[in-house]
């Protein structure tokens, strides 16, 4: 069991090296094929102008737009030259506007296993960063592998946490995750302050865990308190103290619109993530 497609995406030429070279190690661990996608988007919105300078915006920022696809197409293509030649690669580059971003990502990304991608959130990223995460995961269908800016330690996680709700995006998750977790050392389902009602109430994870030992992975269960005011807080707080090399959750339980009003576990872990973050949906 393996991911043999794996996608990237670079809206800009800025720190891009990380990403590029966990999903690189990844494809050669997987013998895998990593294809790579340089984005230009134009982020105007022209609602009004003066007449006759309608034209002149769009003409400039689609300029900006395709300069920008050139030199994140150039900085993939660097970034492709520093990974051992026996990579087997591509680099495809596009312009597009914002609010036709969703269809471009989601095209390539329903057909590949996995997408690796930079953090959405955070200094240096924009709105384009979170649609194309977004895209992925629900247009396209494909898990997502969200790399903090530190970069990916190994591409064979050795300690992998599984955060565990009972719901369907965690169980989604744990599936698609399992060409990792069966060749990790040690997979922990973490589960914060399980209900008390509930058909998992007597042995909270439980289920799981037999799932997961049956295809032969090295599972456990650990139950946690929600001691610390985030649920994302008490599952960064186990990645540290158990040293995990990636964390696993499903993503977005809450609507997205919710989820960026008014925050969640998904994007509380994405804004703070110190460990390689695989989500679906």
């Amino acid at each position: 069991m393996a991911y043999k497609s794996l996608l990237t995406v670079a809206t800009s030429a800025d720190g891009l090296l990380g990403t590029v070279t966990a999903a690189a190690q990844i494809a050669q661990k997987m013998d895998a094929h990593l294809d790579c996608l340089a984005l230009g988007v134009d982020k105007t919105q022209v609602g009004y102008s003066y007449v006759g300078s309608g034209a002149v915006v769009i003409a400039a920022a689609m300029e900006r737009a395709e300069t920008d696809a050139r030199e994140a197409e150039a900085a993939l293509n660097g970034a492709l030259g520093a990974q051992t030649s026996a990579l087997r690669s591509s680099v495809e580059s596009v312009v597009t506007q914002l609010g036709a971003l969703t269809d471009v990502v989601a095209a390539r990304a329903r057909y590949c296993d996995l997408a690796v991608l930079p953090m959405p959130y955070g200094k240096g990223r924009g709105v384009e960063d979170e649609a194309v995460t977004e895209a992925a995961l629900f247009e396209g269908m494909a898990p997502v592998l969200i790399v903090p800016s530190a970069g990916m330690r190994t591409a064979e996680p050795k300690r992998i946490l599984v955060a565990w709700n009972q719901s369907r995006e965690a169980l989604v998750a744990a599936r698609r995750a399992m060409p990792f977790l069966k060749r990790a050392d040690m997979v922990q389902i973490v589960v914060v302050d399980p209900p008390t009602h509930g058909p998992e109430r007597s042995d909270p994870g439980g289920l799981l865990c037999q799932l997961l030992v049956r295809h032969g992975v090295r599972a456990e269960v650990s139950v946690l308190a929600k001691t610390l005011p985030r649920v994302s807080e008490v599952l960064a707080r186990q990645a540290r103290d158990v040293d995990a090399d990636m964390l696993v959750m499903g993503a977005y339980g809450h609507s997205r619109f919710r989820e960026a009003i008014m925050g969640g576990a998904t994007r509380d872990m994405l804004e703070h993530a110190e460990v390689p973050v695989f989500l679906a949906h």
